[in-house]
């Protein structure tokens, strides 16, 4: 599983049905939310499920994503997210990458009649009139081009149309939200190097779409200064509701907004409440000696190991209301307005999130709590896919 090194990521689970994920959600709110065109900027099932052997062609009974319940859940365009760690160094990233790509197109050979490759806004647009799921590649961390223009060529050739510039671990020419805020002082430089700026304005001219998720601060201003196309947040929140290093902080909010960008909220536990991890301390310090053990025996993290010993109940005691992610919805659009907020899940890269929300069947969970709260229908449009189309269509074009 994915470790985001502030909150590490754990082992895969199933999450159990909570009272609220029991409620079907009114015919009425399905409706409208089919008639939306829903996006999802990030989910990392190639790297957790494919990659491992799962063919998410059919329904699994494992993790939080595949076709048969992203049609369930009436997901239009789906961002699959191209990942590996930073131990894969020079001659590994780039050929891991490559591995990745070929799952999805494996997929997509499978089940044609179900989903395709989108580059673009009219690529989206004939797979949505069609009643495919239009799959996108974003590729997570810069370090997966292994400092190398013709690399990044390479990936935009096989269908990447966003490129996250950092993952956790900072690379030769940008620095990381992680290592700013914790390992600034070890640092060989700091925000983007010229090479960096070179990165970007080739993103730029390509069409792809600079990913601002995971980076520095220094790196994030440093980009949007020098990009001359709208970027976006793939899958990040708000830093004044959960002060984390992976959270937006206000001034860069109102420069997504200046640059006509998007944000799209993340729905991770450890992103969306500031309480979540302080409870998972609390578990592992009330079953350390188990803990310590399974450290010992497994090499494992200390919250790896927490969640090898923790009950379905207290994992499910664990998870934020759902109206909490609402609340950062509803901060970065009272902020710069609602014309630069999305949806970015991070389904199958987390181990926890909102309660209600246990797959990917549930994104009307979400549109249910939207006119809830008083979103118009228009606006929700815009929420659930209509501002990330505008950027992709403002980078693609």
């Amino acid at each position: 599983m994915k470790r985001k090194q502030l909150f590490y990521f754990l082992p895969a689970l199933l999450l159990i049905a909570s009272p609220l994920s029991a409620q079907p959600v009114p015919a009425s709110v399905m409706k409208f939310h089919r008639k939306c065109i829903l996006i999802d900027t990030h989910n990392d099932v190639l790297s957790e499920l494919t990659m491992r052997g799962h063919d998410i062609s059919n329904w699994l009974r494992v993790g939080n994503t595949d076709l048969p319940r992203l049609k369930q859940g009436g997901v239009d365009v789906q961002f699959f997210s191209v990942w590996c760690d930073g131990s894969y160094g020079k001659g590994r990233a780039f050929n891991y990458a490559n591995e990745e790509i070929d799952s999805l197109m494996s997929i997509i050979k499978r089940n044609h009649g179900k989903i395709a490759l989108a580059k673009n806004y009219e690529d989206i647009m004939q797979d949505v009139r069609q009643g495919k799921l239009a799959a996108m590649i974003g590729v997570e961390g810069g370090h997966m081009i292994e400092g190398r223009l013709d690399y990044l060529d390479s990936l935009y050739r096989r269908g990447m149309r966003y490129m996250t510039l950092t993952w956790n671990n900072s690379n030769g020419w940008a620095t990381s939200a992680v290592d700013e805020t914790y390992h600034r002082d070890s640092l060989k430089h700091l925000g983007l190097t010229d090479f960096g700026k070179e990165v970007v304005h080739r993103m730029n001219q390509l069409g792809v779409m600079v990913d601002l998720a995971h980076v520095g601060r220094q790196t994030f201003f440093d980009a949007i200064h020098t990009s001359t196309k709208p970027v976006i947040v793939s899958h990040s929140c708000v830093y004044k509701i959960c002060p984390v290093a992976r959270n937006l902080r206000d001034d860069q909010i109102r420069a997504v907004k200046k640059n006509s960008g998007v944000i799209c909220v993340n729905f991770y536990s450890g992103f969306v409440d500031s309480n979540y991890q302080h409870k998972v301390d609390a578990f592992i310090a009330e079953y350390r000696p188990e803990v310590d053990s399974l450290e010992h025996i497994k090499h494992e993290s200390a919250n790896d190991a927490a969640f090898e010993i923790l009950t379905p109940e207290e994992k499910q005691s664990l998870r934020p209301p759902l109206s909490l992610l609402i609340d950062h919805i509803d901060y970065i659009v009272k902020m710069i307005g609602i014309d630069y907020v999305g949806i970015g899940s991070d389904f199958d890269g987390a181990e926890s999130y909102p309660l209600g929300l246990d797959d990917v069947t549930d994104y009307p969970k979400i549109t249910e709590a939207l006119l809830q709260r008083g979103y118009s229908k228009k606006d929700i449009r815009k929420i659930l896919g209509g501002n990330v189309l505008r950027v992709i269509k403002a980078n693609m074009d």
